[in-house]
């Protein structure tokens, strides 16, 4: 089987995550995922005050559609786009 992945919005970041387990909220593994990576530093180094506010204006998105803070991750592989 192939994974589908989904084709990435113009002036945006994509973070994969690949969970080994379905997580209840994807603020908490997104944030982790953020501070791990190094393509951008201003990500890596996001305030939660900040972090709360790309959810709150819609520029964090799972397969193009909007997500919340508190939306349910699957276990598996993840494509996770933040608008800039």
């Amino acid at each position: 089987m192939t994974d589908h992945v989904p084709p990435q919005p113009k002036n945006s970041q994509r973070i994969t995550l690949e969970l080994f387990r379905a997580e209840k909220r994807l603020d908490n593994v997104l944030l982790t995922a953020l501070r791990a990576q190094k393509e951008d530093i201003n990500l890596k180094n996001i305030t939660r005050m900040a972090f709360k506010d790309l959810f709150k204006s819609g520029k964090i998105l799972i397969k193009g559609q909007r997500a919340t803070p508190s939306s349910a991750v699957a276990k598996g592989t993840t494509y996770v786009d933040i608008l800039k």
